[in-house]
């Protein structure tokens, strides 16, 4: 008797299987609809989050169709792709139509930071350190896009990519020096300070010019304490699962924090 196939579940093949990921599509979304809400942006928002979920399938579909298969996941997998690009299409035709055309600024200048994440994907090489930080630092430049969408000046809306990146390539070391030093394996925390401070200090600058609230200043401050800490021996011991959790929450603290400033002139 032939053996019944395994059911295909749908959430693994509809949404990516790491969540770090959400995070940093979603941080530069809010960020941007809460400093320049618009119909425009709301319209970028889908074609991030497009974007972002067409890469899940897109990988497995591929990955079938190197070694020559094709699962009951494949043809799933293909219609999911279909739809998370016509959500993309469609969010970014709505983002032309409505908004400045200078929010395509941003985004080309974003084009070689993603291209990077794609070429290791298709390598299967996407836990490497390179795609690790180029994937975040594209995603960051929805920010400034949502900005220009409603009319922002460029300077202060590459500000907001700025202090996204400042936070996202920081907090891609900090993550990966913690994680071995959980599983107690050498892990040296000078890059991951180095990488801090130097954000801490971009973005200082760009409060100096008055093209960032003071708040985002604060907010790196405490994002390099708690590397400082993390990585120190007197950390408390925490699980991958929990040092995930708490980045999210830092992410949407610094989100938050940038978004009052610029609310509240602070």
């Amino acid at each position: 008797m032939a053996k019944p196939k395994p059911a295909v579940r749908m959430r693994n093949v509809a949404l990516p299987v790491e969540h770090g990921g959400w995070s940093f599509v979603l941080e530069p979304i809010v960020l941007g609809l809460l400093v320049a809400p618009s119909v425009a942006g709301v319209g970028l928002a889908c074609a991030g989050l497009g974007a972002f979920l067409v890469r899940h399938p897109f990988k497995l579909a591929l990955g079938d169709r190197r070694r020559g298969k094709r699962y009951p996941r494949t043809a799933l997998a293909e219609r999911f792709i279909l739809l998370y690009g016509l959500i993309a299409a469609l969010g970014f035709a709505l983002a032309l139509l409505l908004g400045d055309l200078a929010l395509l600024i941003p985004l080309l200048l974003a084009l070689p930071f993603i291209a990077i994440m794609l070429r290791y994907d298709a390598a299967s090489q996407s836990r490497s350190l390179l795609p690790e930080l180029a994937g975040p630092v594209g995603l960051a430049a929805f920010a400034p896009a949502i900005a220009l969408a409603d009319g922002w000046a460029l300077a202060p809306a590459l500000a907001l990519w700025v202090i996204l990146a400042a936070r996202a390539a920081p907090a891609i070391l900090y993550v990966r020096a913690r994680l071995r030093l959980e599983r107690g394996e050498p892990a040296p925390a000078t890059p991951s300070t180095i990488s801090h401070v130097a954000g801490l200090l971009a973005v200082l600058a760009l409060a100096l010019l008055d093209l960032a609230p003071a708040l985002a200043v604060g907010a790196l401050v405490v994002l390099l304490a708690r590397a400082a800490y993390g990585l120190s021996p007197y950390r408390r011991p925490a699980k991958a699962r929990t040092i995930g959790i708490l980045e999210i929450g830092y992410g949407a603290m610094t989100v938050f924090a940038v978004a009052i400033g610029h609310w509240l002139g602070l």
